[in-house]
């Protein structure tokens, strides 16, 4: 399976003979990017906010998966989980999701709803995490400090970055995961049997627009 940063929240997942999902696809004028203008069959989305939920502009798209549930499209079985949001929010006017997409085994968790350390209830619900796309950049997501707070609970092999638009968050969250020297790759090509054994950090360039 080939994991592509597309900038923000956004990744792309592939593998042959799969569906093609992107996650939570930005409005280029909410952020400041470059228009994602990939291919996909399968669309998820963590919050309908202009940053995690515009789906104009891609191609091919059959599936748009905003609600809690289980699926299995195009080979690929995604769980949609609804993650409690700030106090005092209204869960259905800002309904707050994380996903898990298994690729034959290999299971990446898009934590892209979370702003908070979840719940052991909710960490229960999305099962064993061998990847984690995970927002560190705070506003209204994780904060550096609770990021690597999710990483020790849900014990994944691969951690991601994801949701900052400089570099301190990621200084930040790298001090805290005790990494010093980051590759920046520009693509993770994943399969379950080159894991490693304990946590690793993958710093990914954006592919902005691809």
């Amino acid at each position: 399976m080939e994991l592509t940063w597309l900038g923000h929240q956004a990744f792309r997942l592939t593998q042959r003979g799969k569906a093609t999902v992107i996650t939570d696809p930005y409005d280029p004028d909410a952020v400041g990017l470059k228009p994602i203008k990939a291919r996909a069959d399968v669309v998820t989305i963590s919050r309908h906010t202009p940053q995690q939920g515009f789906v104009k502009g891609l191609r091919g798209v059959t599936h748009v998966l905003d609600r809690p549930g289980e699926y299995e499209i195009g080979g690929v079985f995604i769980i949609g989980v609804q993650v409690r949001g700030p106090k005092g929010h209204d869960p259905l006017e800002d309904m707050r999701l994380v996903f898990t997409l298994d690729y034959e085994g290999l299971t990446v968790a898009h934590l892209g709803g979370l702003h908070r350390v979840p719940a052991q209830a909710e960490i229960e619900a999305l099962g064993p995490v061998q990847v984690a796309l995970l927002p560190i950049g705070g506003n209204g997501s994780l904060k550096p400090a609770q990021a690597a707070e999710v990483v020790s609970l849900l014990e994944p092999h691969i951690v991601v970055p994801m949701g900052y638009t400089h570099r301190r968050p990621l200084e930040r969250f790298l001090k805290e995961m005790g990494v010093t020297d980051p590759q920046p790759r520009e693509m993770l090509r994943l399969r379950p049997s080159s894991l490693p054994s304990e946590t690793q950090v993958v710093v990914l360039e954006p592919r902005l627009g691809a």
